[in-house]
């Protein structure tokens, strides 16, 4: 059968893959539109697999957020390029739109939702054939709140939504603001683990026992400086980055206002980046070569 421009213009616009890949696709099928559509599939999930032991700690997060109901969700590419490519921004802006509409918050289950004619992960396998690097949700959370949504996106690498009582909307935008620029651990230290803070508390009387003061002396210093360090880890504790002489607790109290819960995402936190060193690849290059 001939392959017209027509035919492989149409498998192009179902896939999204190369003109060349496209017409070998429908040479292999004999110009069936919908075998062709199969193995260009099949074709992009091998390179995927190919792919899939590379790193990828760029991307971007992205936030979706309807009435009573927030996520925000973790993209990934390898690359800050592909972060910025219109293919890649619109794969996790419908990764985020499916997450809220399906209210999943299991990463395989939203890979197996629909999306243009198959899965999520079907678009994912085809992004990763057409743009050539490994490409994955890594993540995804949602809020339900108690009280109100405020949300911040900090450019394109963190994503805050906060579940605040009280307050109006400028409030809830400063404290998103707040937490992306602070990353504080918790909302207050009653949500901190009991052991942790006593595990922080015995570290501290052994830091104050070698500088010789006396014991009610030590006491005072442990629990001023667990007092300190609690601060500066917790929402509550925080002076406030717009005005650093109130703190995030008495700003609420001031306003009447209540936090109760806060999702902070940031592209590529927890995964170990390969670090480059081009002198030594270079060295290793050249004794091979002398070898």
């Amino acid at each position: 059968m001939a392959i017209t421009a027509s035919l492989v213009k149409e498998l192009r616009e179902r896939t999204g893959a190369g003109m060349m890949e496209c017409k070998k696709a429908l040479v292999e099928s004999d110009g069936d539109l919908d075998g062709a559509q199969e193995l260009l599939r099949k074709k992009g999930q091998a390179k995927a697999e190919k792919k899939a032991g590379r790193i990828a700690a760029e991307g971007r997060i992205e936030l979706a957020g309807g009435g009573d109901h927030a996520v925000l969700v973790e993209v990934n590419c390898e690359t800050d390029f592909v972060a910025k490519d219109e293919n890649f921004l619109a794969f996790a802006r419908q990764a985020a739109e499916l997450a809220l509409q399906t209210g999943t918050d299991d990463v395989n289950a939203l890979m197996g939702q629909a999306a243009d004619g198959g899965t999520l992960e079907d678009a994912r396998l085809a992004l990763v054939a057409k743009i050539g690097e490994n490409i994955n949700v890594r993540r995804l959370s949602g809020v339900r709140p108690s009280g109100s949504i405020g949300s911040y996106l900090h450019g394109t690498r963190i994503g805050v939504i906060v579940d605040v009582e009280g307050g109006d909307e400028a409030l809830h935008k400063d404290l998103a603001m707040h937490i992306a620029a602070t990353n504080p651990r918790c909302v207050s230290a009653d949500d901190l683990p009991p052991a942790e803070v006593d595990k922080e508390r015995a570290i501290l009387s052994d830091q104050a026992a070698q500088e010789g003061k006396p014991p009610e002396i030590v006491a005072k210093m442990v629990e001023g400086r667990l007092r300190k360090y609690l601060n500066e880890i917790t929402l509550l504790g925080q002076p406030f980055v717009k005005d650093p002489d109130v703190t995030i607790g008495q700003l609420l109290d001031r306003e009447g206002a209540r936090v109760h819960a806060f999702l902070r995402l940031e592209v590529g936190e927890g995964v170990e980046k390969r670090a480059e060193d081009f002198a030594a690849e270079v060295q290793a290059t050249v004794e091979a070569a002398g070898g």
